[in-house]
């Protein structure tokens, strides 16, 4: 029984549709060009049936604005630059990085340290406060759970009037996570679109041809697998890296920020075998925005740069910071090998 692969795509705004009437063909690329042997997760477009079916939401964010920002922006980068794909990713993670999430990285710095400078303000009012509602507990007769409560709110409104003041509300610090987060996602996707050949062509040639051989080194397809593992590994060794680095510059932590380092260290492990299971292409976009990322947080380090960015000092902060963190990247091995023996 003979079959056919149909690819299709609706104006005005695309959306994949495929329909496999002949397993080998869905074996055998168009042209001859080689197989990506990706899973079958990774490959298949399920079709358009609505937001309702299944794999809709999967489609429309596929098929989405956004999703069709990025494939434009790393079109454009390899345009513009002539490099080959693998360039044109990298070329692409590290102007997005700098552009975008370095500015946001610095602000988020910037809250932060004013928020650390409040400190004593906000110990030494709470102290004062606990001595008046105490005193007024007293006069009025209040249970203790009526002088908590009202400790909490007028400290929360306190609180909350010292943030006004200085125009340093911790939520503004999360700004970097909500532009991080979805860059991250719909980058990803496009990559993914390319790689499978769920997007546009360029110049009469199908992008996922072109990422056939726009690899270098060992992955040289970047539709393909990484079989040797390298590149999902250095993701998950690269976001290791940056969470020990967060970690030791908190100090004297509480038992919920534990609980989260641990959290994202689970996730920075999971992130190998998920590297793993996708094309070359995605997993060189997460180890290059991954050591963009490491890259970044050490810059932030830096008593220039952050001069530079006009961030507040506060009393954390070192005059030799790499050489502290060498030093307590040390201790914490010392510490550790005391322990084993």
């Amino acid at each position: 029984m003979l079959c056919r692969l149909s690819v299709r795509w609706l104006r005005p705004r695309p959306t994949l549709q495929v329909r496999v009437l002949d397993p080998s063909l869905a074996r055998a690329p168009a042209g001859g060009a080689k197989s990506s042997a990706l899973p079958l997760w990774a490959v298949a477009s399920v079709s358009a049936v609505g937001p309702s079916g299944a794999g809709g939401w999967y489609e429309a964010l596929a098929t989405s604005a956004p999703v069709q920002s990025a494939e434009d922006v790393l079109l454009f980068a390899h345009t513009a630059s002539g490099l080959p794909w693998w360039g044109s990713i990298l070329l692409t993670t590290v102007a997005l990085r700098g552009a975008v999430t370095l500015p946001l990285a610095a602000y988020q710095h910037y809250i932060l340290a004013k928020v650390e400078n409040l400190q004593p303000e906000i110990k030494n009012i709470a102290r004062h406060l606990n001595q008046e509602v105490a005193v007024r507990a007293h006069q009025l007769g209040w249970s203790k759970r009526v002088a908590r409560l009202t400790y909490l709110k007028t400290m929360r409104r306190l609180v909350a009037e010292l943030y006004v003041r200085d125009n340093c509300h911790p939520f503004k610090a999360t700004v970097l996570v909500w532009i991080q987060l979805p860059m991250w996602i719909f980058m990803s996707i496009a990559l993914r679109n390319f790689s499978t050949g769920a997007a546009h062509s360029e110049a009469g040639f199908s992008v996922q041809e072109q990422l056939t051989t726009g690899g270098v080194l060992w992955f040289h397809d970047l539709t393909a697998l990484d079989s040797t593992w390298i590149l999902p590994v250095s993701v998950g060794v690269i976001n290791l890296l940056i969470v020990e680095i967060f970690a030791l510059q908190k100090l004297g932590k509480s038992r919920f920020q534990t609980y989260i380092t641990h959290f994202v260290r689970a996730v920075s492990v999971l992130m190998i075998p998920i590297a793993a299971t996708v094309p070359s292409s995605i997993a060189l976009y997460w180890l290059c925005s991954s050591f963009m990322g490491l890259s970044q947080n050490l810059l932030l380090r830096s008593p220039r740069f952050r001069q530079l960015c006009r961030i507040p000092l506060t009393k954390l902060d070192s005059d030799t910071p790499y050489r502290d963190l060498l030093a307590a990247f040390h201790s914490k091995i010392i510490s550790r090998k005391s322990r084993t023996f």
